[in-house]
């Protein structure tokens, strides 16, 4: 494995992130859930043990399929509240995006030192002492408003209702919680799902990517910096309304939310969790910004893009439904009949992603 397999390895196969089930029971909520079906049968379509990017079900009666999906963005709020808490709820659209819904509404959860505690927001929050001259010092209260202002600038920029929450002084660490709950309804006729379903289908990915986000890197402890996801207001506006505009060609084979490690987790997740492989040349995928690596462009967190997988027949309907609301949309790859995904750079292979990890490897990442 070389540096960035690690990197992508760990988060993909290691660290909580992504590996959930490893401390939670969902057996738990499946037994629930099938007991629930009992009195409302056929109602839940996508539940927590899909390993999907939201949830999906049915209303009784009218038939009107909601999803829903909670995410947090606590440790960024230690050296970026604003953009943590923005990019909090709009990771939480994208992802209710994702199924093929619309976000109507959010739940907030925040919790935070007592008000009057001073608090250190900047690159060196979590260490308590500024020694690169670009922190600040804040009280508690001011670190809630610079919350409380993200999710509702995010709020405002996609139309989407906040109707309530919770919020509690209790906690006593330097990490404050950010919470957020997005409800909306599907537009599509069934829920997208994130698995690949055809080797041939296309890669799309809507947006740009640059060099913000790069918790993976710092969670792998290749840098030493935290660099949380810079908030992208009117981006994540055209993107969600170009996805949809895809969505609407009923041309969309899978779908996904780029999450944590970006364009590395979404294509690796899609072609595991559907049996297959990918392929993927990152030398084509727009930058924000210039001189970004090609590492950079495989495992940072940019907000607002999206992937979709269509027949390579659909690519050129898909591709106008999406400019048709001045996003940016670019064919970066395929799905293949392999057991790995594959990402190049300008035909050098940066790095080799096996579906199913050697137990070798996984004890070697285990120590990162």
């Amino acid at each position: 494995m070389n540096r960035i397999e690690k990197a992508l390895m760990h988060g993909l196969f290691v660290h909580l992130h992504h590996n959930i089930d490893k401390a939670i029971d969902f057996g738990q909520f499946k037994k629930l859930n099938d007991k629930v079906a009992e009195t409302w049968p056929g109602l839940l379509l996508v539940g927590p043990d899909a390993n999907d990017d939201a949830g999906v079900i049915k209303m009784p009666g009218e038939g009107t399929l909601v999803v829903g999906k909670m995410e947090s963005h606590n440790s960024p709020c230690v050296p970026r509240p604003y953009d943590a808490a923005a990019t909090g709820a709009g990771g939480a659209m994208r992802d209710v995006v994702a199924m093929g819904g619309r976000p109507l509404f959010i739940l907030d959860f925040i919790g935070t030192l007592p008000l009057e505690k001073e608090v250190l927001v900047g690159p060196c929050g979590f260490k308590g002492e500024c020694t690169c001259g670009k922190c600040v010092t804040m009280t508690s209260q001011d670190r809630v408003n610079l919350m409380l202002k993200g999710m509702r600038d995010m709020c405002e920029t996609m139309d989407v209702f906040v109707v309530g929450g919770g919020f509690s002084t209790s906690f006593s660490d330097v990490v404050p919680a950010c919470v957020v709950a997005v409800v909306g309804k599907l537009v599509t006729e069934k829920p997208l799902t994130k698995p690949a379903k055809s080797a041939g289908d296309k890669l799309i990915l809507i947006g740009e990517t640059g060099t913000d986000g790069n918790d993976t890197l710092f969670r792998a402890g290749i840098v030493p910096e935290m660099r949380p996801a810079i908030a992208l207001f009117e981006e994540e506006r055209v993107t969600m309304d170009a996805s949809i505009a895809a969505f609407k060609t009923g041309k969309i084979n899978a779908c996904s939310d780029f999450g944590a490690a970006g364009i590395g987790a979404a294509v690796c997740e899609s072609a595991r969790y559907g049996g297959l492989g990918a392929k993927v040349d990152l030398s084509v995928v727009p930058e924000k910004e210039k001189d970004i690596t090609p590492e950079e462009i495989l495992i940072c967190e940019t907000q607002a893009r999206m992937l979709v997988q269509v027949n390579p027949k659909d690519v050129d309907e898909v591709l106008a439904a999406i400019r048709s609301q001045k996003a940016t949309a670019t064919v970066i790859g395929e799905i293949t009949d392999d057991d790995k995904a594959v990402f190049t750079y300008n035909e050098q292979t940066i790095a080799v992603i096996p579906s199913k990890p050697s137990e070798e490897d996984l004890a070697e990442l285990r120590k990162i």
